[in-house]
């Protein structure tokens, strides 16, 4: 299906020469929620490299010594709790960052 080819043209051509011209504090907005997200960017990674070695040396050790674990947790098993722990501290701390840096800007457009 898609948009006929006429209209997604005509739109592509208004939006890059529009009239609308934005403001310096419209632009320093932009700016502001640009750094927010990488400000998460770099507090998720950080935590989810602490998150993957805090899940990986316990998920390793135990399947070395405990004999269940030894039974059951196949390498993919192993993986799936490693990387599942890594992604969800990733997400967690990236949001919260986020939200935190949103909190600061709104204040800071309230003072304004």
């Amino acid at each position: 299906m898609g948009i006929p080819a006429e209209l997604r043209d005509y739109w592509a051509r208004t939006t890059r020469n529009s009239i609308l011209i934005a403001s310096p504090a419209e632009d320093a907005k932009i700016a502001r929620a640009r750094n927010c997200t990488q400000e998460g960017v770099r507090a998720g990674f950080k935590a989810a490299c602490v998150g993957a070695v805090a899940s990986a040396v316990p998920t390793l050790a135990a399947v070395r010594f405990i004999p269940w674990a030894k039974a059951n947790l196949n390498y993919t098993a192993q993986a799936l709790i490693i990387s599942g722990a890594s992604i969800a501290s990733y997400f967690i701390t990236a949001d919260k960052t986020i939200l935190e840096c949103a909190r600061r800007n709104t204040h800071y457009d309230k003072t304004a």
